[in-house]
């Protein structure tokens, strides 16, 4: 079988604009894992990294469900993926499922009210869980593709929680190992040139492009 990707496999594939730490450009999503176990500490570090990301009122809406693998629950997390995402995710060392609490906390007498920004906070923690694991030589993959109403029922997830992505954390093998049609895809992306998603002032008028 051939070897994985280096771990700077990235920097091949991507030239940053500017200046920015080397994390930003080695975090990518593979869907090839070894299938082997990692330490649970390392897996905490990766959600108290998370732990600390920003939120607005500082709500910390974002809660966490994981399984690792070998442990009990790992076949019911990898039968909450759909079948796509299932074939590849299960050679991963941790699934995570991330929520988010669609409500502020109720403050003195008043109820709780919806809040507009629990998905945007939910991001920032699994951005910061995702920086966390490519600084301890591994990577993370969220998938949107999962099996909500199971989900909720087999997680016991309570109705004001969005479920939001599954994250298949573990470390990188060999393109070789994944089914055909995945192996060809295995290739850190680019991203769009920062003039076409930053702008000066206000935002462009495409007729006068």
């Amino acid at each position: 079988m051939n070897a994985p990707l280096p771990r700077n496999a990235a920097q091949l594939h991507r030239t940053p604009a500017h200046p920015v730490d080397p994390v930003f450009i080695e975090r990518w999503s593979p869907r090839a894992f070894t299938a082997s176990a990692m330490p649970r500490s390392e897996l905490m570090t990766m959600l108290e990294a998370a732990r600390w990301a920003p939120s607005a009122y500082n709500i910390q809406p974002w809660r966490f469900v994981h399984a690792m693998r070998q442990d009990a629950h790992w076949d019911d997390f990898v039968g909450l993926l759909d079948p796509f995402n299932a074939r590849w995710a299960r050679n991963a060392s941790a699934l995570i499922f991330l929520l988010s609490d669609r409500f502020m906390p109720a403050r003195d007498a008043g109820p709780a009210t919806p809040s507009s920004t629990h998905a945007f906070d939910a991001g920032a923690a699994w951005a910061q869980l995702a920086l966390q694991a490519t600084m301890l030589g591994y990577q993370a993959h969220a998938m949107a593709g999962i099996m909500r109403d199971e989900v909720r029922t087999k997680l016991a997830v309570p109705d004001n929680f969005e479920i939001e992505i599954a994250i298949a954390v573990g470390r990188q093998a060999s393109p070789a190992s994944l089914p055909g049609g995945l192996r060809e895809r295995e290739v850190p992306s680019t991203r769009l040139a920062l003039a076409q998603i930053a702008f000066a002032g206000r935002f462009p008028d495409p007729a006068l492009d």
